[in-house]
């Protein structure tokens, strides 16, 4: 019996694992949280992914997607949805899922109000 638990525990842990490797099929990764957005002071540097950050581009900083993702963002709010492609890493504050450039913000009509509630899906 107890070698059985372990096979199982085993088999368990291999099935995670395989699945954290995967990678997102279209329209199935979905998000909530809060989004903010990063500009002029970011301008011209590099991004994790090693572009430089153009703040006019529709781009976007995630913790866990792929580089060159593309994403649909949805303000809760404001009920506009703008397509912007993965490229940095972050955020790096509790409770936001996306950091966007500034067109992207502007755009969604976040600019102004710093953050806004959002939903995310993998294009």
């Amino acid at each position: 019996m107890l070698k059985a638990i372990r096979h199982l525990g085993g088999i368990l842990s291999l099935m995670l694992f395989l699945l954290s490797c995967s990678t997102t099929p279209k329209g199935t990764f979905f998000q909530e949280g809060h989004a903010s957005w990063y500009g002029k002071k970011f301008h011209g540097r590099s991004t994790a992914s090693g572009e430089t950050y153009n703040m006019f581009e529709f781009t976007a900083a995630h913790k866990t997607l792929p580089f060159g993702t593309r994403v649909l963002v949805h303000s809760k709010r404001s009920g506009k949805t703008v397509e912007v492609r993965i490229n940095d890493r972050g955020p790096f504050i509790s409770g936001r899922v996306i950091d966007l450039s500034y067109a992207a913000a502007k755009e969604l009509d976040i600019i102004t109000i710093g953050r806004d509630e959002v939903e995310l899906r993998v294009r």
